[in-house]
């Protein structure tokens, strides 16, 4: 019976095969594959051994009830695979499997691969998330929206700017996972305390030739694994990219609030049902989705960490935490960038609303640009401050319009017309470099989606 929601709810197919059973299996045999490959050509072991262990490192052979079996015998995985493998090898090529290797360098190496494999299906999500961003952001540069701090209504921004905004942040975790693919996507062939001795003078040389083989970056150095604060980066790469799109959703759950209602997800009104006793509910369950599963992956980052500091050249308190972490957070990062396309590809924009709210404070908003304008005008700044603050002050106590306060001020009247005043209170034009801002962002994003 099925436990965990990433069984059976969450994950797609894709990402899940990467950290299945059976891959990760045929993942050590791969690199125990490589390993012969590379001790038979520097005539370590024979080449008809290593082409025998080779062609039998496959799942085809080597099952994976066997080495389950083997372990409950052995209590050591490792252990089981090398004995599964060497009894599916003829001619005595058997006795050659493992030859002058550590555990750690099949885990890691081969987890090194897993997580190469994982990188790149990450890398074409947020490249599409990316995308779909840049799409938004051009398609709504000229929607005007009122923007907020605080959670007060501040001044005029676009959709444009939220959108380009979250394009840029998903460029530079595009980019950062791209500089932790370097770091975490190694090979090791190092031994038990990272010196090869059990290889003798041809260690080095296998280790190279090994990665060479696997298609990954030798470690420059180890002990008896790949130093951590790697895999760490690639678990807070994923907290941060997840913290993004959690940031998203956030957005947009905010703003399909009732009470403010100008942007939202899809809601199949025919099929989906929003509350089994509400009939009216049109709950934004993909953002709250992607905002819940978001905190679980932000709460590997402290695990991940700790996983840093071990004992001497190594003991074994990382491993059983990185059987969960690795997979888990993985999994569910693809889950949620998949998510993320879902809520952008069909969210819905409320153009009445969206202009509604930007007019509802009556011209309080205004009141930063007509500061300037007055500035701008001849009037010192901190005077006009005062004054525009007097005036908006004034309007908020006679819930009154700020335009026609303003156009009553004989000390404004000074400066500006009746025609200027009016002009210098719209909101639609008060949007400054933000066209340009806009432009750049895209222009940076394309050259990203274009070198993918």
């Amino acid at each position: 019976m099925a436990i965990h929601p990433i069984e059976f709810r969450y994950g797609t197919k894709e990402m899940k095969s990467v950290w299945e059973q059976e891959n990760k299996l045929q993942r050590m045999l791969d690199v125990e594959s490589a390993l012969a490959v590379a001790e038979a050509e520097i005539g370590l072991i024979p080449q008809d051994a290593a082409n025998e262990i080779s062609k039998k490192a496959n799942i085809k052979y080597v099952k994976q009830e066997r080495v389950n079996q083997i372990e409950q015998e052995t209590n050591h995985d490792i252990a089981a695979i090398m004995k599964a493998l060497e009894e599916q090898c003829d001619n005595n090529a058997g006795e050659y499997v493992h030859y002058g290797a550590t555990s750690n360098d099949i885990i890691d190496s081969s987890q090194s691969l897993q997580l190469k494999d994982s990188i790149d299906i990450l890398e074409d999500k947020i490249i599409k998330v990316m995308k779909k961003l840049v799409e938004l952001a051009k398609e709504h540069e000229n929607t005007v929206t009122i923007g907020r701090t605080h959670g007060q209504h501040a001044l005029p921004t676009t959709y444009g700017m939220k959108f380009a905004i979250y394009a840029d942040e998903m460029l530079r975790q595009h980019e950062r996972l791209m500089l932790c693919k370097e770091h975490v996507c190694v090979g090791m062939m190092t031994g038990a305390v990272g010196t090869t001795a059990a290889l003798g003078t041809d260690g080095y040389s296998i280790h190279m030739k090994v990665s060479e083989i696997l298609g990954l970056n030798p470690v420059r150095i180890s002990n008896q694994i790949v130093q951590r604060d790697n895999h760490a980066e690639y678990i807070m790469n994923l907290a941060n990219t997840a913290s993004t799109l959690e940031k998203i959703a956030l957005e947009i759950r905010n703003l399909q609030r009732t009470e403010i209602m100008e942007v939202g997800e899809h809601f199949d009104a025919k099929k989906q049902v929003g509350s089994s006793t509400m009939p009216h509910k049109r709950n934004p369950i993909t953002g709250e989705r992607i905002c819940g599963v978001s905190r679980v992956i932000k709460s590997y980052v402290s695990a991940a960490l700790e996983n840093n500091p071990l004992w001497h050249e190594r003991d074994l308190t990382n491993s059983s935490c990185e059987r969960i972490i690795l997979p888990e957070s993985s999994i569910l990062t693809d889950y949620i960038l998949n998510l993320t396309l879902k809520l952008l590809n069909k969210l819905e924009f409320h153009e009445e609303q969206i202009e509604k709210n930007l007019m509802l404070s009556n011209g309080l908003i205004m009141a930063e640009r007509f500061m300037s304008k007055l500035t701008q005008k001849g009037m010192g700044r901190q005077s006009a401050y005062a004054l525009v603050r007097n005036c908006s002050m004034k309007a908020y106590e006679e819930d009154t319009g700020l335009l026609e306060i303003l156009s009553k001020q004989d000390e404004i009247l000074k400066y500006m017309d009746l025609n200027e005043i009016k002009e210098t209170m719209d909101p639609h034009t008060y949007l400054g470099s933000s066209q340009q801002f806009i432009d750049n962002v895209i222009s940076n994003c394309k050259k990203e989606i274009e070198n993918f």
